[in-house]
């Protein structure tokens, strides 16, 4: 056997491996920034830059996924994972603050871990944006959030898998209860005032009108 020759031959492949992986990781990354300004966008109500940012992400976990896909290996190394997870939460953000239908995971090409986390991280933005919705005092629009929050919280409980099936998803699930909860609460809270208000108001015009 020719060592040097074997030598050559696994280090060819090692190096395409290599070249591989920071290709990969680049554009994972990139993705995860994409998504990171996209859910800032939503929060701005700049929905036009979101929906290209999102589609900006889209570009570059492709890539990830193409760059990759003769090693697999790497692909399931968990970077390109995180950028599925950044992305379905960018994605489901989108959809629950503009009305729109959940994507489902078929039509983001996300695994059902992947699928799952990102749900899991939309609630916390959804609770961002319920929070923005009670200061201007839209609170039939942030019943309708909290009933969607409800149901993709209650997704998620039932998804009763050993953390080496879903990949960390218990921790995440116990985080979107407590934001479910103090969202809920402040909800309750923001509700009273306005009923309280209301009363205080329509009591004023019958004294003046008295």
């Amino acid at each position: 056997m020719d060592l040097e020759q074997v030598g050559d031959g696994l280090r060819a492949i090692l190096d395409a491996k290599t070249a591989a992986r920071e290709r990969g990781l680049a554009a994972s990354r990139s993705c995860i920034r994409a998504c990171g300004n996209a859910i800032r966008a939503l929060h701005r109500l700049d929905r036009e830059r979101a929906a290209a940012l999102i589609a900006e992400a889209s570009g570059h976990l492709a890539e990830a996924r193409d760059v990759l896909s003769e090693h697999p290996d790497i692909l399931h190394a968990g970077f390109v994972h995180d950028a599925e997870k950044e992305l379905v939460e960018a994605r489901i953000t989108e959809a629950m603050i503009s009305g729109q239908a959940m994507p489902s995971p078929g039509e983001l090409g996300a695994s059902p871990q992947a699928y799952l986390k990102g749900m899991a991280e939309a609630i916390g933005e959804l609770r961002r944006h319920i929070l923005d919705l009670m200061r201007k005092g839209d609170l039939d629009r942030c019943e309708e959030l909290l009933a969607d929050m409800d149901d993709m919280y209650y997704l998620l409980v039932s998804m009763d898998y050993p953390d080496g099936i879903t990949m960390g998803l218990r921790r995440l699930t116990d985080v979107a209860r407590g934001i479910l909860e103090r969202t809920r609460g402040d909800f309750t809270t923001a509700k009273v005032q306005s009923s309280l208000q209301a009363a205080l108001e329509e009591h004023r015009e019958r004294l003046v009108e008295g």
